[in-house]
C-alpha cells in the first residue's frame, strides 16, 4: 500500500507540473500574440515580441509553439483580441498586490478577481490606489557564468543601467523603463541572450508576514497566477526563510 500511495503521490505531482506549465505556455503564447499583433511580426524589430520570445526560450517553449503563434497572430482577421488591463488592490493584512493581465473580457476578468480578493479577506481597488508602494523597472538577468562582476558592472553602465548585483547565482541588472531595451540589447551584443529580462514592479516597502498570515496571503496569490487572464502577479510581503520552511514542510 505505501508503494501505491508512493506511486500516486507522485503521479499527483506529475498532473501538477504539467498543468502549470500548460498554464504559463497559454500565458506566453497569449503575450506572444499581443506583442506580434501590436507591432513588427519579427522579434528582431519588435522589442515587445523579442521579450517574449525570450520569456517563451526561458519556459523551455519548443521553437515551433513559439513560430506558430506568432504566424497566428498575424494570419489576418480572426481570433482572439485582448485587452491589457492592470488591477490594483489590498489583499488580507494589508498587503499590496498588482496583477497585470490580458483579456477578452474586461468585465468578467474584473468581476472574478474582485471575487478572489474578497475570498481571502481582500478589496481589488482602482488603478493607482497601491502603484505608488511600487517602482516600475527593467530587470535583465543573466547566469554567473555570463562574464565576471565587474565585466558585467563594466558593461551596463555604458548601457546606461541603474544597477547590477552580482553573486553566486547570476547577475541582475535593473534600468529605467525606457532604457531597458537599448541596454538589454547591448548586454545582448557582449554576453548573448539573457536568461530573463522583463518589465517589472518593485516594492518600495514590504509587509512581514508571519506563519498564519503568510499562509492566506499565498493562497491569494496562487489563485490569481491561476487565472487564465492573468499574466503576472506582484506584492509587497516579505515572508522570513524560518515561515517559508515551516509552509513548505
Amino acid at each position: 500500500m505505501a508503494g501505491h500511495s508512493q506511486f500516486k503521490n507522485i503521479m499527483h505531482r506529475k498532473g501538477a507540473q504539467d498543468a502549470r506549465r500548460a498554464r504559463q505556455f497559454a500565458k506566453l503564447i497569449r503575450e506572444i500574440t499581443v506583442s506580434a499583433r501590436q507591432g513588427l511580426p519579427d522579434p528582431g524589430f519588435n522589442p515587445r515580441l523579442r521579450a517574449a520570445v525570450i520569456a517563451a526560450r526561458g519556459a523551455n517553449m519548443p521553437k515551433d509553439t513559439v513560430d506558430r503563434a506568432i504566424r497566428k497572430a498575424t494570419g489576418g482577421a480572426g481570433g482572439e483580441e485582448y485587452a491589457e488591463v492592470r488591477y490594483e488592490g489590498y489583499g488580507p493584512h494589508g498587503v499590496a498586490i498588482i496583477v497585470e493581465a490580458l483579456t477578452d473580457n474586461r468585465n468578467r476578468t474584473a468581476s472574478d478577481l474582485r471575487s478572489a480578493f474578497s475570498k481571502y479577506g481582500g478589496t481589488l481597488g482602482e488603478t493607482n490606489s497601491v502603484g505608488f508602494l511600487f517602482n516600475r523597472l527593467g530587470v535583465i538577468r543573466y547566469p554567473a557564468s555570463a562574464g565576471s562582476a565587474d565585466d558585467m558592472l563594466e558593461a551596463a553602465i555604458e548601457a546606461g543601467a541603474e544597477n547590477v548585483e552580482s553573486g553566486p547565482d547570476g547577475h541582475e541588472v535593473t534600468s529605467t523603463v525606457e532604457s531597458f531595451f537599448p541596454v538589454r540589447d547591448a548586454l545582448e551584443r557582449r554576453f548573448g541572450e539573457p536568461e530573463e529580462a522583463r518589465l517589472d514592479w518593485r516594492p518600495t516597502t514590504a509587509v512581514t508576514l508571519d506563519e498564519e498570515r503568510a499562509g492566506t496571503v499565498l493562497k491569494l496569490v496562487d489563485v490569481l497566477e491561476e487565472y487564465d487572464d492573468v499574466q503576472n502577479v506582484y506584492a509587497n510581503f516579505d515572508i522570513p526563510d524560518a515561515v517559508m520552511q515551516r509552509l513548505s514542510a
